[in-house]
């Protein structure tokens, strides 16, 4: 089950409206084609916009993207939240499993 974590830097004094704009838009079409998003957050010191987003289903992660970007509602999406996004980094992550801690 692929989990990615996206970092998005956010232009200057736009934090605020792109996790609005990403609320009301990427969101619920991100999980209307089947990815699901458990959590997001803002950074206001490095005006950064970070989120999971992942995927159990049949389709590769790939296709499922692909979709995504090709909807109609995707392209419809005027003004388009991307705007306010100076860089995007994508990262496939991994959980690390939690040890028994013991005491000494």
């Amino acid at each position: 089950m692929p989990l990615q974590m996206r970092i998005y830097t956010i232009n200057r004094g736009a934090l605020h409206d792109f996790a609005k704009e990403w609320g009301r838009t990427i969101k619920p079409l991100r999980e209307k084609i089947g990815f699901d998003i458990p959590a997001a957050w803002t950074v206001a010191e490095t005006n950064q916009f970070i989120w999971l987003m992942h995927y159990s289903g049949p389709d590769s992660w790939e296709s499922l993207d692909q979709a995504f970007h090709q909807h109609p509602e995707r392209r419809a999406m005027n003004p388009n939240p991307a705007r306010h996004i100076a860089r995007m980094e994508n990262y496939f992550i991994d959980p690390v499993p939690l040890f028994a801690q013991s005491r000494h």
